[in-house]
């Protein structure tokens, strides 16, 4: 049986734009104490869209990223912001990274990254029904938008430029829930 650990103290030990580094002291039901390292995002959690032009056909886009140093493969993503909600904020990254808006938007399911050691969450959201749409966003250059058929998502998963973890996840959930629609 779980029994959750004792929090004894948690203290940051670094700040940058993005994250708080906290040394978390932690004791275990047992007695046991050690000491965790974790990345606290300092926002609301971020957005994960599947955005679809039909049942067939997802919207991806090609963008830098600073981790690998070069261009991924991903799905729309971002920040929520404060006072939004996870649907508002789906469809405001829609709109600004990729053109389009969408009338239906269906929550998948929240999702982390290496938890243990990292808190993000990352909400994963279907869009259906697209329309077109354009707003000003944050990213400092012009997004290569792509459409790929869901169809041949087994060898959509194996492209050499698609290697995050969530828009691989998203893409299977994305399609078992289009199915059973």
């Amino acid at each position: 049986m779980r029994k959750k650990p004792t929090v004894l103290n948690i203290k940051t030990i670094a700040t940058t734009n993005f994250f708080n580094i906290e040394e978390m002291y932690i004791k275990f039901s047992n007695g046991e104490k050690r000491i965790y390292e974790r990345l606290k995002p300092f926002k609301n959690g971020a957005v994960l869209i599947v955005p679809m032009l039909d049942d067939e056909t997802v919207l991806m886009i090609y963008e830098y990223s600073g981790g690998t140093d070069k261009y991924e493969l991903v799905l729309t993503k971002g920040k929520i912001n404060d006072n939004e909600i996870i649907v508002e904020a789906a469809n405001r990254e829609l709109i600004e990274e990729i053109g389009f808006g969408a009338n239906k938007l269906t929550f998948i399911k929240e999702m982390t990254i290496a938890p243990s050691y990292q808190s993000s969450v990352t909400y994963i959201v279907l869009a259906q029904d697209l329309y077109k749409a354009n707003a000003q966003g944050d990213e400092p250059e012009l997004l290569e938008v792509v459409t790929f058929r869901m169809d041949d998502l087994e060898n959509l998963v194996y492209n050499e430029h698609l290697t995050e973890a969530r828009s691989i996840a998203a893409l299977y959930m994305a399609r078992d829930m289009i199915n059973n629609q």
